[in-house]
């Protein structure tokens, strides 16, 4: 009896306790079974991190877990994003308004400082003898004028990129024909000033050579150089006429983020608000609302920097380049008595392009920086000088060059010198008028957009902070 009797109590008393086995009980070996397939199943949790995170993120608090990382980073990376985006554009603006715009303006200085050199030697050589003190002053004051220029054209606007584009490769090459060419044609001029006081023929020759190096060499380097200049004030400022539509959609992802975090915590924890996710959502909805003003209001001010601003600057700039071409031709036909035909055609076709460019900078609804008094007034000489030139083409036409001479260079109040010298001052307080117009546009975009990055980020850094504060406590009622 005893030996039948002690393998039942082994099999009844295994895993440490007795089982009694009842009529409704499952039997033992099933028992057991789901034992070893419970502990079985443990181990393997226990051995695997990923499984384990993957049964702990379909719990309710892994939920939760999950939304505040989720929440909290969209916050970081938004404000990072908007921070440097943001900047780049105010870095951008500040770049136009101190270095790319100055040097702009020191290239149509120079070109414009260059031709006044080259018609007022012209006009020198054509009074005979010795020239009269004015004419020999404008001469050197405004090769010195192009002298500094070209320092302050030199200077680099990328002084950071260690490899130059090609245009900057461009834009060296020009300074390079200016640096070496301009002391070539002063040395002509006074090779020719010399010989012209003396009475010696070969005078009109060097001042012939001079000023074909001027027009051929000099000139045209020192156009392109301006034009590459204004082109590099025209592309960003086309880019920054554009609002950062990024920045906005980053800033509305992260609301409806927040949005849609405060309906599922009111659905699941049976309270109306989470404070945290509240100030999050305010915090980031102020900072979108900041971006809508400044952002707008920096873009506006930017579009009116462009159109009434660098626009009219660039055709009035034109206007003045041709008006000193024009001037060479006239006097230059003086000199060249056998070319008067180029010459005469060069004077019409450019100071007919001169009127077409005044009329493009003419507002049509009469708002624009440049007044109507100002283009009534430049037109008006325009057409002075026209009419003055003619008279002193019929003059030569006549033989009477002594008349035309006195007529082209002469101080009088119906010279054409007076006349050229009118219209130049009118051009010039255009685009002063306007060059002021753009700097304060630029800085007023500027001003408006200078701390609103830094301000999204700190809000944003905020809202991060807040969602944290406000989730941790629904995290922990799970435990």
């Amino acid at each position: 009896m005893t030996g039948d009797v002690s393998p039942m109590r082994t099999a009844l008393t295994r895993a440490g306790r007795t089982i009694r086995p009842s009529p409704t009980s499952p039997p033992i070996r099933q028992v057991l079974s789901e034992r070893r397939d419970l502990v079985t199943s443990a181990r393997q949790r226990a051995q695997s991190p990923l499984s384990t995170l993957r049964h702990y993120a379909v719990t309710s608090p892994g939920k939760l877990v999950i939304i505040l990382v989720l929440l909290a980073i969209m916050c970081v990376a938004t404000g990072l994003y908007a921070s440097t985006t943001l900047e780049k554009r105010t870095e951008t603006l500040r770049e136009m308004i101190d270095h790319t715009e100055p040097l702009a303006e020191a290239s149509q200085v120079l070109y414009s400082s260059l031709s006044i050199a080259d018609a007022a030697a012209n006009s020198a050589f054509i009074s005979g003898g010795l020239e009269s003190p004015e004419l020999r002053t404008r001469y050197s004051d405004a090769l010195a004028t192009a002298s500094s220029s070209l320092i302050i054209a030199a200077g680099t606007s990328q002084p950071d990129e260690a490899e130059p584009t090609v245009t900057e490769r461009k834009i060296d090459a020009d300074l390079q024909t200016l640096a070496v060419s301009i002391p070539v044609y002063s040395g002509l001029i006074e090779i020719a000033r010399t010989n012209n006081r003396l009475g010696n023929p070969v005078g009109s020759t060097y001042l012939g050579e001079a000023s074909a190096l001027m027009q051929d060499r000099i000139l045209p380097a020192a156009q392109r150089l301006y034009e590459r200049r204004s082109m590099a004030i025209a592309d960003p400022q086309s880019a920054l006429t554009v609002p950062p539509w990024g920045v906005y959609t980053a800033l509305i992802i992260l609301i409806v983020g927040l949005v849609a975090t405060s309906r599922y915590l009111a659905r699941r924890t049976r309270r109306k608000f989470n404070i945290g996710v509240l100030a999050a959502l305010i915090a980031v909805v102020v900072g979108t609302v900041w971006l809508l003003a400044s952002g707008l209001m920096s873009v506006a001010a930017t579009n009116n920097a462009r159109m009434d601003g660098a626009d009219p600057l660039r055709e009035l700039t034109s206007a003045r380049i041709l008006t000193q071409q024009a001037r060479s031709a006239e006097t230059l036909s003086l000199v060249r008595r056998g070319d008067q035909g180029d010459l005469d055609r060069k004077f019409s076709e450019t100071t007919g392009e001169i009127a077409r460019t005044l009329d493009r900078v003419k507002s049509e609804d009469g708002t624009g920086t440049v007044t109507d008094s100002q283009l009534y007034n430049a037109n008006y000489v325009l057409n002075q000088w026209r009419e003055r030139d003619a008279q002193v083409r019929a003059q030569m036409s006549a033989g009477d060059f002594a008349q035309a001479r006195v007529k082209t260079i002469g101080d009088g109040p119906n010279s054409t010198a007076q006349a050229y010298g009118d219209l130049d001052r009118a051009l010039v307080d255009t685009i002063t008028t306007t060059r002021t117009s753009f700097r304060d546009d630029i800085n007023t975009a500027q001003r408006v957009l200078g701390y609103t990055g830094t301000g999204i980020l700190l809000l944003t850094l905020f809202a991060a902070a807040a969602v944290v504060v406000g989730l941790i406590p629904r995290i922990r009622e799970y435990r």
